[in-house]
């Protein structure tokens, strides 16, 4: 195998084995409420307020892309 056939196996192992460490869990004596980890957390945040101007700002961004790789594709 080559060496870039190796970093490829390796990269992809610990994405793998990644998975398994962002997803656990921890036992009961983790936490201060017997294993509750869903204890008081704050309220959620209202994520719709600006979601309107951040659709609008993609919109034009992607217009601004696609002309200037038109603009290479001319030239």
């Amino acid at each position: 195998m080559k060496k870039n056939n190796f970093f490829k196996f390796y990269v992809l192992a610990a994405m793998l084995l990644f998975d398994f460490v962002v997803f656990a869990q921890g036992g009961p004596g983790d936490d201060d409420d017997n294993g509750d980890l869903e204890g008081d957390d704050a309220p959620p945040v209202p994520v719709n307020g600006k979601l309107i101007w951040l659709a609008i700002t993609g919109i034009v961004f992607a217009i601004y892309i696609f002309r200037s790789y038109n603009r290479k594709e001319e030239a």
